[in-house]
């Protein structure tokens, strides 16, 4: 977990959840650029990232308590959210659990089924082939599709690299908790500020995923970013992190 150096009594408290084959380190750019105004926490999700030696949970709700039971034992009772791809799973799982902790959402590259609609392969076929083939090839084969210049954009490496540190247990487990999970009833319960943020060539959310979040949560807003996929902060850094200050500060 990357943790910000600055006092939680002081400045409000910005979560990053990060999604499938993810870790902390995948939000470098964003702790380095929020600090100054926010106390930036960052988990690893059990099974991923530095947290790799733990045993992942194969449901949403099993991470969602994980990240809250790590929030409290810093003593941070209300925060800011973020969520990208299962992390915006997780976000939603969080919000429902402990909707009064929640001040304002991100929900980033993702939707509120685990079931994605079009995605570049499905899930059962992603399963089978981590058994076939292992971690690691697979890390590297479906991190490259969440760019649009693949495997040759500038951050690919570094993004890959990082989704290879995830236990075979947690990238099976990840899956299983997707294909399992459903926040579509809860949509319309949700009444923190909320922002949909969506790159328009993504692969694995399609357009009518983060759109039923868009029409499905009250007074939600929605920022689309041309000329990217999945990972919007690691392609459009700068232009990420403005999009978001901008809605935190509003």
């Amino acid at each position: 977990m990357i943790v910000s150096k600055t006092s939680a009594t002081k400045k409000p408290t910005l979560v990053f959840v990060h999604g499938y084959l993810g870790g902390s380190q995948q939000w470098a750019d964003q702790v380095a650029a929020f600090s100054e105004h926010y106390h930036v926490i960052t988990p690893d999700l059990p099974g991923y990232g530095l947290n790799n030696q733990q045993q992942a949970p194969e449901t949403i709700k099993g991470f969602a308590n994980y990240v809250l039971d790590e929030l409290d034992k810093q003593g941070i009772e209300s925060f800011h959210l973020i969520g990208h791809s299962m992390g915006g799973m997780i976000v939603q799982e969080m919000i429902s659990i402990a909707p009064q902790r929640v001040e304002k959402l991100i929900l980033y590259g993702t939707g509120p089924v685990g079931i994605m609609p079009g995605r570049f392969e499905s899930i059962e076929e992603s399963k089978q082939r981590l058994k076939n083939e292992g971690i690691e090839s697979n890390a590297r084969r479906i991190s490259a599709k969440w760019f649009v210049g693949g495997a040759e954009s500038f951050a690919y490496q570094g993004c890959a690299d990082i989704a290879v540190q995830a236990s075979s247990q947690a990238a099976i487990a990840g899956l299983m908790a997707m294909e399992s999970w459903s926040g579509e009833s809860a949509l319309a319960d949700i009444t923190s500020n909320t922002l949909v943020l969506w790159g328009d060539q993504d692969k694995s959310y399609l357009w009518a995923l983060p759109e039923a979040l868009w029409k499905g949560i009250p007074n939600a807003g929605l920022s689309v970013v041309s000329g990217c996929s999945h990972a919007v902060h690691l392609e459009k850094p700068e232009l990420f992190n403005t999009i978001v200050l901008d809605f935190l500060e509003s």
